[in-house]
């Protein structure tokens, strides 16, 4: 990609290049083949504006088309079903041009209408799309017009910090399939996995062919995609791409080894690197190095008013010092070294060295110390008074919780573990109950848990792509999802901060913004991270076009360039 800045005119022009319309043809790259990749659970939905669940995702990924998207291994922006566009000097105005004969996986051309009738749909109050949150500036909704059926015009409230970079969120769905249910009010429930397949189109790579539920999902390619290799050859490469439901990390590993998976949702497990590297030498995996982690296992309390009402512990939970006694209990170089074997770096935050942009070093810290914990337990009334290891408050609520965890995850398995006995010897009493993937998110989705550990991820490096996280109201907000109001005057406070970071152009403020917001978080610890691992990839030495990136999914993201050796 090219980018012209006019300096002393009103336009900045971005172009496409070769690299970001026709891609990069591997040297043995062939027409055909299949691939079957693992995923650990059901698609909540095969509509992405209701449904951000990883497989969810996955799917819109492999069907579905955005206006511009992140590449996944440069982080740079890349224009996709939009050609080119201009951004006004002031960076409020983005003037959009649409690929010529670009057409819907059923033929229909796709148009300008499209992406308005996205756009509505997505800040539609009865969808109560998660990504959403994503696509303000200024807390105001984006707006567009359309001069012509190739021309959409993007108006922003304010200046943006990521700028066209938020589009990147916008998923771009079908108008003529989908407008009917939208002005009926029932966009939220529409392509459910009841739908036929048949029904779900899209100018993605891949076109859904059968939905085997618990067991897996075939899509065929697209033969309408718009997408070309450098040589001219239509994309994607191959014929299919199986997704299988795998959710035990053990047989996953398994199925890779024998060859019956070709590659994996995720990375590999510290565990399973030796296995892989044997795998390689024997010539039928391949193992790459990605990098640190841009995003950690997590724990978190559910600090949501309205769903704790009656809990006496809740109390206790809802003051920082609570959180930070608990942070100063894990040994985070021995979670490393125990949960991750060793393959990983010890953390304070949510953002980790593997997002090198916006990783603060001088993060506060809370190295471990038992005592302290225990001091600090005791200077909010928990003190352990009838000596049975559990400390109470002084009408005898003790601090006794249920962690949910999903199951058959390694890292959780072992994280939660040493979790449950670092609070153990400070007094807090932690039981572990491991779940299926759904069930976890259903509670997750209600507030109906005392504690979480799992690990949520990022959409975006950039923190202004990850609004739904950071501001009170956000679809992502763990500890206290969708607030009507900030519950503290610390999340007021990063609202505040996070909405001046988003709507700064000028990068060093930006980063100034964001490291205070990293400042508040740590200081009240509404989440609490531990370690970031590096990340191995292993995958069937007969794929070509391999492409990783430290995002999931780390190599799908690619999909429509794989190709695989006779």
């Amino acid at each position: 990609m090219t980018a012209l800045l006019l300096v002393g005119g009103l336009v900045i022009y971005w172009q496409s290049s070769g690299d970001s319309g026709p891609a990069s043809a591997p040297a043995t790259a062939r027409r055909g083949g299949q691939v079957v990749a693992s995923v650990r659970g059901e698609p909540r939905s095969f509509n992405r504006f209701v449904a951000s669940d990883l497989t969810s995702v996955l799917i819109s990924e492999l069907t579905q088309g955005r206006l511009v998207r992140i590449n996944r291994n440069s982080f740079e922006l890349e224009p996709w079903l939009a050609e080119k566009w201009e951004s006004s000097a002031d960076g409020r105005t983005h003037t959009f041009h649409l690929r010529p004969g670009v057409t819907w996986s059923d033929g229909t051309p796709f148009t300008s209408a499209d992406v308005l009738f996205s756009l509505r749909a997505v800040f539609d109050p009865k969808v109560e799309s998660p990504i959403a949150s994503a696509l303000r500036v200024g807390g105001q909704p984006i707006r567009a017009a359309a001069p012509d059926p190739q021309t959409v015009v993007f108006t922003y409230a304010g200046p943006s910090g990521p700028g066209v970079g938020l589009l990147n969120s916008l998923t771009i769905l079908p108008k003529h399939k989908l407008e009917a249910a939208l002005d009926a009010g029932t966009l939220a429930t529409a392509w459910e996995s009841k739908t036929p397949l048949t029904e779900i189109v899209g100018t993605g790579a891949f076109v859904l062919r059968e939905y085997l539920p618990g067991q897996r999902l075939v899509l065929d390619r697209n033969p309408r995609y718009w997408r070309k290799a450098a040589d001219g050859q239509a994309l994607p490469y191959l014929d299919r791409l199986v997704l299988e439901m795998v959710p035990e990390q053990n047989a996953e590993l398994l199925r890779l080894q024998a060859g019956s998976t070709d590659l994996t949702y995720t990375e590999l497990r510290s565990e399973d690197y030796v296995a892989a590297r044997r795998g390689e030498e024997e010539g039928r995996l391949k193992v790459i190095e990605l990098g640190v982690a841009p995003d950690a296992d997590a724990f978190w309390f559910c600090l949501k008013p309205d769903a704790k009402k009656g809990d006496k512990r809740f109390a206790f939970v809802q003051k920082p010092e609570f959180r930070q006694a608990l942070s100063y209990a894990v040994d985070r170089e021995a979670f490393a070294e125990t949960v991750f074997l060793g393959a990983a770096v010890p953390i304070w935050g949510p953002i980790t060295p593997g997002n090198k942009v916006w990783f603060w070093p001088d993060i506060p810290r809370y190295p471990h110390n038992v005592d302290k914990a225990k001091e600090i337990l005791k200077s909010i009334g928990l003190e352990d008074r009838n000596a049975n290891g559990t400390v109470e408050d002084a009408s005898g609520t003790e601090a006794k919780f249920t962690v949910i965890t999903q199951r058959g995850i390694g890292s959780y398995d072992r994280g939660t573990v040493v979790l449950r006995d670092a609070a153990k010897a400070v007094g807090v009493t932690l039981d572990i109950a491991p779940l299926e993937f759904g069930a976890m998110l259903k509670r997750l989705m209600a507030c109906d848990y005392d504690a979480i550990y799992m690990r949520p991820l990022f959409t975006d490096l950039d923190p202004a792509g990850n609004m739904d996280f950071w501001l009170s109201s956000g679809s992502t907000h763990l500890w206290n999802l969708e607030g009507k109001s900030p519950a503290t005057d610390w999340e007021r406070r990063i609202d505040t901060l996070m909405l001046e970071q988003a709507s700064s152009i000028d990068p060093d403020r930006r980063k100034m913004q964001f490291e205070a917001v990293q400042k508040i978080f740590a200081e009240n610890v509404p989440v609490l991270y531990f370690a970031a691992p590096r990340m191995y990839y292993a995958y069937n030495a007969r794929l070509q076009g391999v492409v990783p990136s430290v995002q999931r999914p780390p190599v799908l993201w690619n999909a429509d360039s794989l190709s695989v050796t006779p």
